[in-house]
């Protein structure tokens, strides 16, 4: 949701890459990443992104949903584990485990499925502040961005 709110922001448009298994968008040095696999397997279309374009590891941002944070809540970190995320899990498995993070803060509800709670519709309440999740999540990209030549960034 944060890269399609830049990419609207910024009037780009994302196309479907074969070879990335994934959407990409790039404009100048940056790249901008939506992996079509399952969330399993994300690190093949990100280790695929990074061989074509030759993006080292510290250009590298990525940006992902985390039950273990509360909705709302945001952190940014240079590297660290999985954490449970299999998304991660395989991004981990395809270029180490030093990668710039943004976590996003999705919150758990314990008395729900975990895959219903993270797919399910959002209360009107949850999805004021989840747009509000989105435009940090897009600025913090931004300021990134500033301070690297290349990115990728997943959501």
């Amino acid at each position: 949701m944060c890269l399609d709110l830049y990419a609207s922001n910024n009037s780009l448009k994302f196309k479907k890459e074969n070879k990335f298994k994934g959407e990409s968008l790039k404009e100048g040095n940056l790249v901008l990443l939506k992996p079509h696999t399952f969330m399993n397997l994300s690190g093949e279309s990100i280790r695929a992104t990074m061989d074509y374009y030759d993006i080292d590891i510290n250009d590298v941002l990525i940006i992902f949903d985390d039950l273990a944070l509360p909705l709302g809540k945001i952190r940014l970190r240079e590297k660290g584990s999985a954490g449970g995320h299999n998304g991660i899990k395989s991004i981990i498995q395809h270029v180490g485990q030093e990668f710039n993070r943004i976590r996003v803060g999705v919150g758990r509800n314990s008395n729900v499925d975990v895959v219903n709670d993270v797919l399910g519709k959002l209360s009107k309440a949850d999805r004021v502040l989840v747009n509000e999740i989105i435009e940090t999540g897009k600025n913090a990209s931004i300021d990134f961005i500033r301070n690297t030549d290349m990115l990728t960034i997943m959501n």
